[in-house]
């Protein structure tokens, strides 16, 4: 009797730690209770006893998703036990927590849209992720009605992201029919095709999608393209790393649709009618000590924040990878006099360099790219050259060889595309070291260019108003949290999915 239940539950506890959905939801309902918490801490103005109405709406919404999250892992873990499997009757409750979207807790809606569907394919999630993106960006977008005035591509800005919304609707409703099968339907070539379109918008899960829904109809025999398809599953099947995905995509996509949506002026022009003035529906992060919006500048900081991390992370990736495979493949003479060369440049500590850099050639946005590049060099050359001295053993090398294949085509065609992926994940981790270093320098004035909207620059107003205003701190200071732990977390899916020990 007692071996009997010492069987069952271990079976149990294979069940619930095999179970996506279980695992999805615990994480859901204890990070949503967690923002309920801080919404009730919010929602009293502790100074002068005031309650603030809106904020303390959302905490009882919270509060409420929160229980019905809580009842429902319940019952998801009732199931598993009991039955093995969770039955169709509690996955219908799914349709109910879709209504958290309307609070815009992402958390509890890719539950969710998690729990509803049973057999769930790489691109169901990207999809789900990518009409979610879409939804965020209008809702945050919407907010500038609230403007005195908004910008003259408001209204086609907005009738565009609606379009586009209803199309990425009607795209996750096709895929969550057809997508699960292993052929699919060639008619989804013209879903496909159109969705790459829509990428125009700054929605990259567009893009993913196309490409994935054209290299299943193709059911290429590739075995690069199987394995690139092998590492989307295990993406996906990692929520973190898509949070993190999706946090990184939605700030590139309202940085891309604020070109229409977002009047630049509220950003960067003085108004001294409305300085320091609290959060409201007309400045949903109040304003500065010069009456500019916070929000309009947090928005436009993303897009220096992206481009500098990525072109100071690209740029290292191309030189550094260039000359880690040259080096690694010839060895002797050659690689001793480039990896000496390194060695020199990286002994200088690269935040020490950068401030030498911009401090020669002056404090802007260019070469703030350019002095955080030089210094990332030298390990994305060690990274390529240990991949490299490891690849051009293999024997399919050796054959490219016996073939009279020129050493620069086997180097850049058989090696370095297999050479790749440790590359990638620690490109994905460092772009966030890079965003922390663009607003480090910005903060004490050797960054971008004082006047320019960046989180470092709004970082550094806001400090000086830390007991009076500390909003002004705070949401850049978050968004900038938001971003690195985002990269991060993508980096650390990718390396699961790209490392071949983990199979």
């Amino acid at each position: 009797m007692i071996k009997k239940n010492l069987q069952q539950s271990q079976q149990d506890r294979f069940r619930l730690k095999s179970s996506p959905e279980y695992s999805q939801a615990n994480f859901t309902w204890v990070v949503s209770l967690a923002l309920a918490l801080v919404l009730l801490l919010n929602s009293f103005a502790w100074g002068s006893l005031e309650v603030r109405p809106v904020i303390l709406v959302l905490f009882i919404l919270y509060t409420l998703f929160t229980l019905g999250q809580g009842a429902l892992t319940y019952q998801i873990r009732r199931d598993l036990t009991r039955h093995g499997e969770i039955r169709p009757a509690t996955r219908r409750w799914g349709y109910a927590g879709l209504l958290s979207l309307l609070t815009g807790n992402v958390f509890l809606t890719v539950a969710s849209f998690n729990l509803i569907k049973k057999q769930k394919s790489p691109e169901y999630t990207i999809s789900v992720y990518m009409l979610l993106t879409q939804i965020f960006v209008i809702a945050l977008s919407a907010l500038n009605m609230f403007k005195p005035y908004v910008s003259n591509g408001f209204l086609p800005g907005m009738g565009i992201l609606i379009a586009v919304t209803v199309f990425h609707l009607t795209a996750l409703l096709l895929v969550a029919k057809y997508a699960h099968q292993h052929v699919l339907p060639a008619g989804l070539k013209w879903l496909a095709l159109p969705l790459l379109l829509t990428a125009a918008t700054g929605n990259l899960f567009a893009v993913v999608l196309g490409l994935s829904l054209l290299s299943k109809i193709r059911r290429s025999a590739n075995p690069g393209a199987t394995r690139w398809a092998d590492v989307w599953i295990k993406i996906t099947s990692n929520h973190t790393a898509m949070l993190g995905m999706f946090f990184i995509i939605f700030l590139f996509t309202i940085s891309v649709s604020s070109l229409l949506t977002f009047e630049y002026s509220f950003a960067v022009d003085n108004n001294y009618s409305a300085i320091l003035q609290s959060p409201s529906l007309s400045y949903p992060l109040g304003t500065d000590d010069f009456g500019r919006c916070l929000y309009s500048r947090i928005v436009f900081g993303a897009r220096i924040s992206l481009i500098v991390g990525f072109m100071s992370t690209l740029i290292p990736v191309i030189i550094g990878g260039i000359l880690g495979a040259i080096s690694g493949y010839y060895g002797r003479h050659t690689d001793n006099i480039i990896m000496r060369a390194l060695d020199i440049l990286y002994a200088i500590p690269g935040i020490l360099l950068a401030i030498a850099i911009i401090a020669a050639f002056g404090a802007n946005t260019f070469n703030l790219i350019i002095a955080l590049s030089v210094g990332a060099i030298p390990t994305y050359a060690r990274t390529m050259r240990a991949n490299v001295l490891m690849v051009s053993t293999y024997e399919y090398v050796d054959a490219a060889r016996a073939f009279g294949s020129s050493h620069l085509s086997i180097i850049f065609k058989h090696i370095v595309p297999n050479s790749l992926a440790p590359m990638i994940v620690k490109s994905t981790l460092t772009i966030g070291g890079a965003v922390i270093a663009t607003s480090s320098l910005s903060y004490l004035g050797l960054g971008v260019e004082p006047h320019i909207p960046e989180w470092g620059n709004i970082l550094k107003i806001g400090s000086t108003y830390l007991e009076t205003n500390s909003y002004l701190a705070i949401y850049p200071g978050l968004a900038i949290i938001a971003l690195v732990l985002s990269f991060n977390f993508l980096g650390d899916g990718l390396r699961d999915a790209l490392d071949p020990k983990l199979d």
